[in-house]
């Protein structure tokens, strides 16, 4: 019996040009970065520019990893997306994706379970592959969290960034 198993190709990665310091924060809210850093690690984050959206990040992302795979885009048949920050909330960010990437075949669709999202979006297109459903996939985690944080919760906004 031949058991099918799924094989990371490539990788890739995409941060807006925006960083957010945290000294930056601690003009906006009560902290400061040796709050920050103590209680997080976190010294700065990325943030998404005016008219940069979640299938933007995720573009660039999936560009890197197709590139570092030195695969042809039109191989892949699924696009799974983990993102709690879609563009819309209809059609799917990945189909936006998939269409940046000029693939006009296969099935391309949005998974939402926040801070696991990736774990799941992998589980996810590996059980698909498994099953023979799909011959190659592409799984992103795309997130622009800056738009949907309330900037005045020091206890939220020293947390998330933007990125894919």
């Amino acid at each position: 019996m031949t058991v099918l198993r799924s094989v990371v190709l490539g990788y890739g990665s995409y941060l807006p040009e925006r960083v957010l310091t945290n000294a930056e924060l601690a003009q906006r809210v009560d902290t400061s970065d040796e709050w920050i850093v103590q209680r997080t690690g976190i010294r700065q984050r990325h943030i998404a520019a005016e008219g940069e959206f979640t299938s933007h990040l995720g573009l660039k992302a999936a560009q890197a990893a197709i590139a570092k795979a030195g695969i042809d885009a039109q191989s892949i048949d699924l696009i799974v997306l983990a993102t709690s920050t879609p563009d819309n909330t209809f059609p799917a960010t990945a189909v936006a994706i998939q269409n940046g990437l000029g693939i006009n075949h296969g099935a391309a669709f949005d998974l939402q379970a926040v801070c696991s999202g990736f774990i799941f979006g992998l589980a996810t297109a590996d059980n698909f592959l498994k099953a023979g459903m799909f011959k190659r996939a592409l799984v992103i985690g795309a997130e622009t969290f800056s738009r949907i944080l309330d900037w005045n919760d020091r206890g939220t906004c020293v947390l998330f960034g933007d990125g894919a």
